[in-house]
């Protein structure tokens, strides 16, 4: 079962040695938005689809639709306008209870060996609320990825995963894609090997795209030297899930 969403919201809580689990529940935000699907996959031979977006609330709310491609750069999202998506229509109103499909089409042929990545910005546009003037008004943007498959076929990630100690105690996790697809981290925990005691977690998400990296700072839980020793990682991807033992390297 799919779920929808407004807002991107997660609850997440990590049991034990580690338990994760991560809740992606249909939340209404101020513009009561239902968006579905949260993300779009296309192909050379699949080129169309579309998305469906709700309307719960009690006002019409209006909406630009905007393709971007999407990259990174040393962990820094990148963003540039498009054409290689099209997308119609580019600005709808959507009366209250109802729904509106968002139909989008790849207009270049898919990369041979490597996933291409986009994202459909959707921009509410704000009106004027003559009945509250002093009302503060907010305008939500949702980007919703949009990856292409290369023509070589399905592609993977490749994750490299390095573990060493900074200033402060910090402890400083690194992961490097060397594959042809991207990797959503979603949670992650570093235990003592053996005891399988947690020391540092991250709640929360993270792309990492093809030949990128991404790095945490994570505070451990208690003061000890571990220098000389290794971690047991656990993380939860939209790929594979991780579970291995990694060694701390040496400053």
């Amino acid at each position: 079962m799919k779920p929808n969403l407004s807002l991107l919201k997660y609850s997440k809580q990590i049991v034990g040695s580690l338990a994760m689990a991560l809740i992606l529940p249909a939340v209404s935000h101020a513009a009561g938005w239902n968006i579905d699907p949260l993300r779009v996959d296309l192909t050379n031979n699949k080129k169309t689809a579309a998305i469906t977006i709700t309307n719960d609330s009690t006002a019409p709310t209006t909406i630009q639709i905007q393709p971007i491609a999407w990259s990174q750069v040393e962990g820094k999202e990148i963003y540039t306008p498009t054409k290689d998506l099209l997308v119609s229509p580019p600005i709808v109103t959507i009366a209250p209870k109802t729904s509106q499909i968002i139909r989008l089409a790849l207009r270049k042929v898919a990369d041979p060996t490597k996933e291409l990545s986009y994202r459909i910005n959707l921009q509410e546009i704000a009106t004027t609320n003559a009945d509250n003037v002093s009302g503060v008004q907010v305008a939500l943007r949702i980007g919703i990825p949009v990856f292409v498959q290369p023509l070589s076929g399905k592609s993977q990630p490749k994750l490299s995963w390095k573990v060493g100690l900074v200033a402060d105690n910090m402890i400083k996790l690194e992961l490097r894609n060397e594959g042809t697809a991207h990797v959503k981290i979603t949670d992650l925990v570093l235990s003592s090997v053996g005891q399988e005691q947690a020391i540092a977690n991250e709640i929360g998400s993270s792309y990492i795209l093809p030949d990128q990296a991404h790095v945490w700072f994570l505070k451990p839980s208690m003061t000890e030297n571990f220098a000389n020793g290794h971690f047991h990682l656990k993380a939860f991807t939209d790929s594979i899930n991780v579970d291995t033992v990694i060694v701390v390297e040496k400053p």
